[in-house]
Protein backbone atom coordinates (compact mmCIF):
# COMPACT_ATOMS: atom_id res chain seq x y z
CA UNK A 1 0.00 0.00 0.00
CA UNK A 2 2.94 2.37 0.35
CA UNK A 3 4.01 2.46 -3.26
CA UNK A 4 2.76 4.16 -6.39
CA UNK A 5 -0.94 4.60 -6.95
CA UNK A 6 -2.58 4.41 -10.33
CA UNK A 7 -6.22 3.92 -11.11
CA UNK A 8 -5.85 0.54 -12.78
CA UNK A 9 -3.97 -0.94 -9.87
CA UNK A 10 -6.03 0.54 -7.08
CA UNK A 11 -8.37 -2.45 -6.74
CA UNK A 12 -5.48 -4.90 -6.46
CA UNK A 13 -3.72 -2.64 -4.02
CA UNK A 14 -6.77 -2.51 -1.74
CA UNK A 15 -7.06 -6.29 -1.85
CA UNK A 16 -3.40 -6.61 -0.93
CA UNK A 17 -3.86 -4.15 1.90
CA UNK A 18 -6.84 -6.08 3.24
CA UNK A 19 -4.86 -9.31 3.20
CA UNK A 20 -1.99 -7.59 4.99
CA UNK A 21 -4.40 -6.02 7.49
CA UNK A 22 -6.22 -9.27 8.20
CA UNK A 23 -3.48 -11.87 7.98
CA UNK A 24 -0.46 -9.72 8.77
CA UNK A 25 1.47 -11.71 11.34
CA UNK A 26 -1.29 -11.90 13.92
CA UNK A 27 -1.77 -8.11 14.07
CA UNK A 28 -5.55 -7.91 13.92
CA UNK A 29 -7.91 -5.38 15.46
CA UNK A 30 -9.70 -6.86 18.49
CA UNK A 31 -8.31 -10.26 17.52
CA UNK A 32 -10.62 -12.29 19.76
CA UNK A 33 -13.64 -10.82 17.91
CA UNK A 34 -12.12 -10.16 14.48
CA UNK A 35 -14.22 -11.59 11.66
CA UNK A 36 -16.49 -13.33 14.16
CA UNK A 37 -19.83 -12.13 12.74
CA UNK A 38 -20.77 -13.87 9.47
CA UNK A 39 -21.89 -11.73 6.55
CA UNK A 40 -24.13 -13.06 3.77
CA UNK A 41 -23.03 -12.94 0.15
CA UNK A 42 -23.23 -9.56 -1.55
CA UNK A 43 -26.16 -10.81 -3.60
CA UNK A 44 -28.32 -11.48 -0.54
CA UNK A 45 -31.32 -9.27 0.20
CA UNK A 46 -31.09 -5.80 1.74
CA UNK A 47 -32.41 -6.68 5.19
CA UNK A 48 -30.36 -9.86 5.44
CA UNK A 49 -27.18 -7.88 4.82
CA UNK A 50 -28.25 -4.97 6.99
CA UNK A 51 -28.82 -7.26 9.98
CA UNK A 52 -25.28 -8.57 9.59
CA UNK A 53 -23.67 -5.13 9.44
CA UNK A 54 -25.74 -3.26 12.03
CA UNK A 55 -24.01 -2.86 15.38
CA UNK A 56 -20.55 -1.22 15.20
CA UNK A 57 -21.93 2.30 14.78
CA UNK A 58 -24.28 1.77 17.71
CA UNK A 59 -21.32 1.01 19.98
CA UNK A 60 -19.59 4.14 18.71
CA UNK A 61 -22.73 6.26 19.10
CA UNK A 62 -22.75 5.96 22.89
CA UNK A 63 -19.69 8.21 22.97
CA UNK A 64 -21.89 11.01 21.60
CA UNK A 65 -24.39 10.79 24.45
CA UNK A 66 -22.04 10.04 27.32
CA UNK A 67 -22.19 11.94 30.65
CA UNK A 68 -19.66 14.43 29.30
CA UNK A 69 -22.25 15.68 26.77
CA UNK A 70 -25.12 15.94 29.23
CA UNK A 71 -23.83 19.09 30.91
CA UNK A 72 -23.66 21.11 27.67
CA UNK A 73 -27.09 19.88 26.54
CA UNK A 74 -28.67 20.73 29.90
CA UNK A 75 -26.97 24.14 29.99
CA UNK A 76 -28.10 24.89 26.42
CA UNK A 77 -31.75 24.14 27.17
CA UNK A 78 -31.83 25.82 30.58
CA UNK A 79 -30.18 29.04 29.44
CA UNK A 80 -31.35 29.38 25.83
CA UNK A 81 -34.46 27.19 25.55
CA UNK A 82 -34.58 25.63 22.05
CA UNK A 83 -32.19 28.15 20.50
CA UNK A 84 -29.28 25.70 20.16
CA UNK A 85 -31.14 22.68 18.82
CA UNK A 86 -29.73 23.50 15.40
CA UNK A 87 -26.24 23.20 16.88
CA UNK A 88 -27.08 19.74 18.21
CA UNK A 89 -28.35 18.81 14.73
CA UNK A 90 -25.22 20.21 13.05
CA UNK A 91 -22.97 18.37 15.51
CA UNK A 92 -24.79 15.11 14.77
CA UNK A 93 -24.40 15.60 11.01
CA UNK A 94 -20.66 16.17 11.40
CA UNK A 95 -20.41 13.09 13.58
CA UNK A 96 -22.14 11.00 10.90
CA UNK A 97 -19.70 12.21 8.24
CA UNK A 98 -16.60 11.47 10.31
CA UNK A 99 -17.77 8.06 11.52
CA UNK A 100 -18.73 7.06 7.96
CA UNK A 101 -15.18 7.93 6.91
CA UNK A 102 -13.68 5.94 9.82
CA UNK A 103 -15.77 2.90 8.86
CA UNK A 104 -14.68 3.26 5.22
CA UNK A 105 -11.02 3.14 6.26
CA UNK A 106 -11.52 -0.09 8.19
CA UNK A 107 -13.55 -1.82 5.48
CA UNK A 108 -11.42 -0.79 2.50
CA UNK A 109 -7.96 -1.39 3.97
CA UNK A 110 -8.42 -3.99 6.71
CA UNK A 111 -6.62 -1.62 9.08
CA UNK A 112 -7.94 0.41 11.95
CA UNK A 113 -6.82 4.03 12.27
CA UNK A 114 -4.09 3.17 14.79
CA UNK A 115 -2.65 0.48 12.50
CA UNK A 116 -2.79 2.84 9.53
CA UNK A 117 -0.88 5.53 11.46
CA UNK A 118 1.73 2.95 12.49
CA UNK A 119 2.19 1.60 8.97
CA UNK A 120 1.99 4.77 6.91
CA UNK A 121 3.61 7.44 9.08
CA UNK A 122 7.27 7.65 10.17
CA UNK A 123 8.33 5.22 12.87
CA UNK A 124 9.15 7.97 15.39
CA UNK A 125 5.45 9.00 15.50
CA UNK A 126 4.24 5.67 16.94
CA UNK A 127 4.96 6.17 20.62
CA UNK A 128 3.81 9.83 20.81
CA UNK A 129 0.60 8.98 18.92
CA UNK A 130 -0.06 6.00 21.16
CA UNK A 131 0.53 7.98 24.35
CA UNK A 132 -1.73 10.83 23.20
CA UNK A 133 -4.47 8.35 22.27
CA UNK A 134 -4.17 6.58 25.63
CA UNK A 135 -4.36 9.90 27.51
CA UNK A 136 -7.45 10.89 25.51
CA UNK A 137 -9.13 7.55 26.23
CA UNK A 138 -8.30 7.90 29.91
CA UNK A 139 -9.75 11.43 29.92
CA UNK A 140 -12.92 10.30 28.19
CA UNK A 141 -13.22 7.32 30.51
CA UNK A 142 -12.85 9.69 33.44
CA UNK A 143 -16.08 11.41 32.35
CA UNK A 144 -17.83 8.03 32.16
CA UNK A 145 -16.54 7.00 35.58
CA UNK A 146 -17.74 10.27 37.10
CA UNK A 147 -21.10 10.03 35.35
CA UNK A 148 -21.69 6.50 36.64
CA UNK A 149 -20.49 7.48 40.12
CA UNK A 150 -22.81 10.49 40.25
CA UNK A 151 -25.72 8.29 39.11
CA UNK A 152 -24.98 5.74 41.87
CA UNK A 153 -24.72 8.57 44.37
CA UNK A 154 -28.05 10.05 43.29
CA UNK A 155 -29.88 6.72 43.12
CA UNK A 156 -28.52 4.96 46.19
CA UNK A 157 -26.89 7.80 48.19
CA UNK A 158 -23.50 6.11 47.93
CA UNK A 159 -20.70 8.61 48.64
CA UNK A 160 -19.00 9.74 45.43
CA UNK A 161 -15.63 8.36 46.53
CA UNK A 162 -17.14 4.91 47.19
CA UNK A 163 -19.19 5.07 43.97
CA UNK A 164 -16.02 5.67 41.95
CA UNK A 165 -14.54 2.54 43.50
CA UNK A 166 -17.69 0.59 42.65
CA UNK A 167 -17.38 1.57 38.98
CA UNK A 168 -14.09 -0.34 38.88
CA UNK A 169 -16.14 -3.54 38.90
CA UNK A 170 -17.82 -2.82 35.58
CA UNK A 171 -14.61 -3.90 33.82
CA UNK A 172 -15.57 -7.48 34.67
CA UNK A 173 -18.91 -6.99 32.90
CA UNK A 174 -17.11 -6.41 29.61
CA UNK A 175 -14.83 -9.39 30.18
CA UNK A 176 -17.85 -11.61 30.78
CA UNK A 177 -19.67 -10.29 27.73
CA UNK A 178 -16.75 -10.75 25.35
CA UNK A 179 -16.59 -14.44 26.14
CA UNK A 180 -19.96 -14.82 24.41
CA UNK A 181 -19.09 -12.88 21.27
CA UNK A 182 -19.52 -9.49 19.67
CA UNK A 183 -23.25 -9.83 19.15
CA UNK A 184 -23.92 -10.05 22.89
CA UNK A 185 -21.81 -6.93 23.54
CA UNK A 186 -23.87 -5.13 20.89
CA UNK A 187 -27.12 -6.43 22.39
CA UNK A 188 -26.20 -5.09 25.83
CA UNK A 189 -25.41 -1.68 24.31
CA UNK A 190 -28.80 -1.74 22.56
CA UNK A 191 -30.48 -2.34 25.92
CA UNK A 192 -28.55 0.49 27.60
CA UNK A 193 -29.18 2.95 24.77
CA UNK A 194 -32.83 1.89 24.72
CA UNK A 195 -33.02 2.56 28.45
CA UNK A 196 -31.74 6.10 27.93
CA UNK A 197 -34.22 6.70 25.11
CA UNK A 198 -37.21 5.32 27.02
CA UNK A 199 -36.37 7.35 30.13
CA UNK A 200 -36.30 10.62 28.20
CA UNK A 201 -39.38 9.71 26.18
CA UNK A 202 -41.29 9.28 29.43
CA UNK A 203 -39.82 12.49 30.84
CA UNK A 204 -40.93 14.51 27.81
CA UNK A 205 -44.13 12.92 26.59
CA UNK A 206 -45.67 10.93 29.45
CA UNK A 207 -45.19 13.04 32.56
CA UNK A 208 -48.03 15.61 32.51
CA UNK A 209 -46.12 18.85 33.25
CA UNK A 210 -43.78 18.48 30.25
CA UNK A 211 -45.05 19.52 26.82
CA UNK A 212 -42.44 20.68 24.28
CA UNK A 213 -43.62 23.24 21.72
CA UNK A 214 -42.90 21.44 18.43
CA UNK A 215 -43.61 24.50 16.30
CA UNK A 216 -41.00 26.44 18.25
CA UNK A 217 -38.62 23.46 18.09
CA UNK A 218 -38.97 23.26 14.30
CA UNK A 219 -38.37 26.99 13.98
CA UNK A 220 -35.22 26.76 16.14
CA UNK A 221 -33.75 24.02 13.95
CA UNK A 222 -34.68 25.60 10.61
CA UNK A 223 -33.66 29.16 11.53
CA UNK A 224 -30.22 28.94 13.14
CA UNK A 225 -28.66 31.89 14.87
CA UNK A 226 -26.33 32.97 17.66
CA UNK A 227 -27.95 36.29 18.46
CA UNK A 228 -28.72 35.75 22.13
CA UNK A 229 -26.12 36.53 24.78
CA UNK A 230 -24.17 33.44 25.79
CA UNK A 231 -25.23 31.41 22.76
CA UNK A 232 -21.78 31.26 21.17
CA UNK A 233 -20.15 29.98 24.36
CA UNK A 234 -22.59 27.10 24.83
CA UNK A 235 -22.54 26.32 21.10
CA UNK A 236 -18.76 25.96 21.28
CA UNK A 237 -19.19 23.54 24.14
CA UNK A 238 -21.69 21.41 22.21
CA UNK A 239 -19.68 21.32 18.97
CA UNK A 240 -16.36 20.96 20.77
CA UNK A 241 -17.65 17.81 22.46
CA UNK A 242 -18.97 16.37 19.21
CA UNK A 243 -16.25 13.92 18.23
CA UNK A 244 -14.38 11.78 20.72
CA UNK A 245 -10.97 10.83 19.24
CA UNK A 246 -11.21 7.25 20.46
CA UNK A 247 -14.42 6.73 18.45
CA UNK A 248 -12.47 7.12 15.21
CA UNK A 249 -9.97 4.44 16.21
CA UNK A 250 -12.71 2.20 17.56
CA UNK A 251 -15.12 2.37 14.61
CA UNK A 252 -12.42 1.53 12.07
CA UNK A 253 -11.71 -1.60 14.16
CA UNK A 254 -15.28 -2.63 14.98
CA UNK A 255 -16.29 -2.88 11.31
CA UNK A 256 -13.72 -5.67 11.05
CA UNK A 257 -15.63 -7.83 13.51
CA UNK A 258 -17.66 -8.76 10.43
CA UNK A 259 -16.32 -11.57 8.22
CA UNK A 260 -15.68 -9.31 5.26
CA UNK A 261 -14.72 -10.41 1.76
CA UNK A 262 -12.21 -8.47 -0.33
CA UNK A 263 -13.84 -8.61 -3.78
CA UNK A 264 -15.04 -5.30 -5.17
CA UNK A 265 -18.76 -5.96 -4.83
CA UNK A 266 -18.44 -7.10 -1.21
CA UNK A 267 -16.30 -4.10 -0.23
CA UNK A 268 -18.78 -1.76 -1.89
CA UNK A 269 -21.67 -3.38 -0.04
CA UNK A 270 -19.81 -3.29 3.28
CA UNK A 271 -19.12 0.44 2.87
CA UNK A 272 -22.76 1.03 1.91
CA UNK A 273 -24.24 -0.81 4.89
CA UNK A 274 -21.78 0.65 7.38
CA UNK A 275 -22.75 4.09 6.08
CA UNK A 276 -26.41 3.28 6.73
CA UNK A 277 -25.52 1.86 10.15
CA UNK A 278 -23.65 5.08 11.04
CA UNK A 279 -26.46 7.34 9.87
CA UNK A 280 -29.15 5.44 11.80
CA UNK A 281 -27.13 5.05 15.03
CA UNK A 282 -26.03 8.67 15.14
CA UNK A 283 -29.55 9.85 14.33
CA UNK A 284 -30.54 8.12 17.56
CA UNK A 285 -27.87 10.08 19.43
CA UNK A 286 -29.27 13.30 17.96
CA UNK A 287 -32.72 12.50 19.35
CA UNK A 288 -31.25 11.64 22.77
CA UNK A 289 -29.20 14.84 22.96
CA UNK A 290 -32.12 16.86 21.64
CA UNK A 291 -34.37 15.28 24.28
CA UNK A 292 -31.94 16.25 27.06
CA UNK A 293 -31.83 19.83 25.79
CA UNK A 294 -35.63 19.98 25.37
CA UNK A 295 -36.22 18.62 28.87
CA UNK A 296 -33.97 21.34 30.29
CA UNK A 297 -35.76 23.96 28.17
CA UNK A 298 -39.20 22.88 29.38
CA UNK A 299 -38.26 22.59 33.05
CA UNK A 300 -35.52 25.16 33.71
CA UNK A 301 -35.72 27.92 31.08
CA UNK A 302 -36.72 31.25 32.59
CA UNK A 303 -36.01 30.16 36.15
CA UNK A 304 -33.19 31.62 38.21
CA UNK A 305 -32.98 28.89 40.82
CA UNK A 306 -34.78 26.44 43.05
CA UNK A 307 -34.95 25.46 46.71
CA UNK A 308 -35.10 21.76 47.60
CA UNK A 309 -35.28 20.54 51.21
CA UNK A 310 -34.12 23.94 52.42
CA UNK A 311 -31.12 24.00 50.06
CA UNK A 312 -31.04 26.85 47.53
CA UNK A 313 -29.68 26.20 44.03
CA UNK A 314 -28.91 29.15 41.76
CA UNK A 315 -28.94 28.57 38.00
CA UNK A 316 -26.03 30.09 36.12
CA UNK A 317 -22.97 29.48 33.95
CA UNK A 318 -21.18 27.48 36.68
CA UNK A 319 -24.13 25.30 37.65
CA UNK A 320 -23.50 21.56 38.02
CA UNK A 321 -26.47 20.83 35.79
CA UNK A 322 -26.44 17.05 36.09
CA UNK A 323 -26.76 17.10 39.87
CA UNK A 324 -29.11 20.09 39.93
CA UNK A 325 -31.35 18.52 37.29
CA UNK A 326 -31.72 15.37 39.37
CA UNK A 327 -32.47 17.30 42.55
CA UNK A 328 -34.96 19.73 41.03
CA UNK A 329 -36.80 17.69 38.38
CA UNK A 330 -38.99 16.00 41.00
CA UNK A 331 -40.26 19.19 42.69
CA UNK A 332 -40.63 21.04 39.37
CA UNK A 333 -42.58 18.21 37.73
CA UNK A 334 -44.39 17.05 40.85
CA UNK A 335 -43.29 13.41 40.70
CA UNK A 336 -40.32 11.52 42.11
CA UNK A 337 -40.27 9.42 38.92
CA UNK A 338 -38.77 12.36 37.00
CA UNK A 339 -35.56 12.37 39.02
CA UNK A 340 -35.40 8.58 39.15
CA UNK A 341 -35.68 8.22 35.37
CA UNK A 342 -33.02 10.88 34.88
CA UNK A 343 -30.54 9.06 37.14
CA UNK A 344 -31.24 5.65 35.56
CA UNK A 345 -30.56 7.13 32.10
CA UNK A 346 -27.33 8.69 33.41
CA UNK A 347 -26.17 5.33 34.80
CA UNK A 348 -26.97 3.58 31.49
CA UNK A 349 -25.07 6.30 29.64
CA UNK A 350 -21.99 5.91 31.82
CA UNK A 351 -21.96 2.11 31.62
CA UNK A 352 -22.45 1.94 27.85
CA UNK A 353 -19.67 4.48 27.27
CA UNK A 354 -17.36 2.60 29.61
CA UNK A 355 -17.64 -0.57 27.52
CA UNK A 356 -16.72 1.17 24.28
CA UNK A 357 -13.94 3.22 25.88
CA UNK A 358 -12.28 0.08 27.15
CA UNK A 359 -12.47 -1.55 23.72
CA UNK A 360 -10.89 1.58 22.22
CA UNK A 361 -8.00 1.26 24.66
CA UNK A 362 -7.29 -2.22 23.33
CA UNK A 363 -7.44 -1.00 19.73
CA UNK A 364 -4.90 1.81 20.16
CA UNK A 365 -2.43 -0.25 22.20
CA UNK A 366 -2.44 -3.13 19.74
CA UNK A 367 -2.63 -0.87 16.68
CA UNK A 368 0.21 1.53 17.49
CA UNK A 369 2.51 -0.72 19.52
CA UNK A 370 1.46 -4.28 18.58
CA UNK A 371 1.64 -5.24 22.21
CA UNK A 372 -0.34 -8.32 23.08
CA UNK A 373 -1.49 -8.61 26.66
CA UNK A 374 -4.33 -10.58 28.17
CA UNK A 375 -7.71 -8.91 27.53
CA UNK A 376 -8.55 -8.87 31.24
CA UNK A 377 -5.27 -7.07 32.01
CA UNK A 378 -5.91 -4.54 29.24
CA UNK A 379 -9.34 -3.79 30.73
CA UNK A 380 -7.95 -3.41 34.24
CA UNK A 381 -5.20 -1.05 33.07
CA UNK A 382 -7.68 1.13 31.16
CA UNK A 383 -10.05 1.26 34.13
CA UNK A 384 -7.26 2.15 36.58
CA UNK A 385 -6.03 4.97 34.31
CA UNK A 386 -9.48 6.55 34.63
CA UNK A 387 -10.24 5.73 38.24
CA UNK A 388 -6.94 6.61 39.92
CA UNK A 389 -7.08 10.34 39.03
CA UNK A 390 -10.71 10.49 40.19
CA UNK A 391 -9.97 8.67 43.44
CA UNK A 392 -6.91 10.81 44.12
CA UNK A 393 -8.54 14.17 43.44
CA UNK A 394 -11.90 13.43 45.06
CA UNK A 395 -10.16 11.96 48.10
CA UNK A 396 -7.91 15.01 48.33
CA UNK A 397 -10.29 17.83 47.38
CA UNK A 398 -13.77 16.38 47.96
CA UNK A 399 -16.92 15.90 45.86
CA UNK A 400 -17.11 19.53 44.80
CA UNK A 401 -14.39 19.07 42.19
CA UNK A 402 -16.38 16.86 39.79
CA UNK A 403 -17.25 19.69 37.40
CA UNK A 404 -13.60 20.72 37.21
CA UNK A 405 -12.58 17.13 36.54
CA UNK A 406 -15.01 17.01 33.63
CA UNK A 407 -13.55 20.25 32.26
CA UNK A 408 -10.07 18.76 32.57
CA UNK A 409 -11.15 15.70 30.57
CA UNK A 410 -12.57 17.93 27.82
CA UNK A 411 -9.30 19.90 27.58
CA UNK A 412 -7.34 16.69 27.08
CA UNK A 413 -9.78 15.49 24.42
CA UNK A 414 -9.57 18.82 22.58
CA UNK A 415 -5.78 18.57 22.42
CA UNK A 416 -5.87 15.01 21.09
CA UNK A 417 -8.60 15.51 18.49
CA UNK A 418 -6.43 16.82 15.59
CA UNK A 419 -4.03 13.88 16.06
CA UNK A 420 -6.89 11.51 15.18
CA UNK A 421 -8.95 13.60 12.76
CA UNK A 422 -6.21 14.79 10.40
CA UNK A 423 -4.65 11.34 9.73
CA UNK A 424 -8.10 9.83 9.17
CA UNK A 425 -8.97 12.40 6.52
CA UNK A 426 -5.47 12.27 5.04
CA UNK A 427 -5.59 8.49 4.53
CA UNK A 428 -9.13 8.32 3.19
CA UNK A 429 -8.75 11.26 0.79
CA UNK A 430 -5.83 9.77 -1.16
CA UNK A 431 -5.74 6.78 -3.52
CA UNK A 432 -2.18 6.11 -2.36
CA UNK A 433 -3.60 4.74 0.88
CA UNK A 434 -7.14 3.58 0.17
CA UNK A 435 -7.21 3.03 -3.59
CA UNK A 436 -10.46 3.37 -5.46
CA UNK A 437 -12.39 3.65 -2.19
CA UNK A 438 -10.99 7.06 -1.34
CA UNK A 439 -13.48 9.75 -0.32
CA UNK A 440 -15.44 11.38 -3.11
CA UNK A 441 -15.73 15.13 -3.39
CA UNK A 442 -18.72 15.29 -1.01
CA UNK A 443 -17.03 13.34 1.80
CA UNK A 444 -13.79 15.28 1.29
CA UNK A 445 -15.53 18.65 1.56
CA UNK A 446 -17.82 17.57 4.41
CA UNK A 447 -15.03 15.78 6.28
CA UNK A 448 -12.42 18.52 6.13
CA UNK A 449 -15.03 21.21 6.82
CA UNK A 450 -16.27 19.33 9.87
CA UNK A 451 -12.75 18.78 11.13
CA UNK A 452 -11.84 22.43 10.65
CA UNK A 453 -14.96 23.64 12.48
CA UNK A 454 -14.61 21.20 15.38
CA UNK A 455 -10.89 21.85 15.86
CA UNK A 456 -11.49 25.60 15.51
CA UNK A 457 -14.20 25.52 18.18
CA UNK A 458 -11.94 23.52 20.46
CA UNK A 459 -9.05 25.92 20.00
CA UNK A 460 -11.34 28.94 20.51
CA UNK A 461 -12.71 27.54 23.76
CA UNK A 462 -9.39 26.15 24.99
CA UNK A 463 -8.03 29.26 26.80
CA UNK A 464 -11.07 29.52 29.10
CA UNK A 465 -10.99 25.80 29.76
CA UNK A 466 -7.26 25.89 30.53
CA UNK A 467 -7.80 28.79 32.94
CA UNK A 468 -10.51 26.76 34.70
CA UNK A 469 -8.16 23.77 34.94
CA UNK A 470 -5.34 25.97 36.26
CA UNK A 471 -7.59 27.40 38.97
CA UNK A 472 -8.54 23.82 39.81
CA UNK A 473 -4.90 22.70 40.04
CA UNK A 474 -3.94 25.78 42.02
CA UNK A 475 -6.80 25.16 44.42
CA UNK A 476 -8.56 28.41 43.63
Amino acid sequence: MRGRADKKGSGARVSASRVAGRLGANHLSLEEMHGSVPVPHAGAGFFGQYRAFVGPALLVSVGYMDPGNWGTDLAGGAQLKYGLLWVVALASLMAIVLQVIAARLGVATGKDLAQACRDWYPRWTRVPNWLLAEIAIGACDLAEVLGSAVALNLLFHIPIFTAVLVTACDVFLLLALQRFGMRLVEAVIVVLVGTIGVCFFIELFVLPPTSPDFREIGGAILHPGLGQAGMATVAIGIIGATVMPHNLYLHSALVQTRKLRSDERSVRNAIRFNTIDSAVALAVTFFVNAAILMLAAVVFYGKTGATVDGQAYAFGADTDWIRVAFLTLAPFLGTAAASMLFAVALLASGQSSTITGTLAGQVVMEGFMRWRIAPWLRRVITRLLAILPAITIIGWRGDGEINDLLVLSQVVLALQLPVALVPLLHFTSRAKFIGRWRNGWFLCVAGWSSATLIIGMDVYGLPDAVRTVWRFIAGG
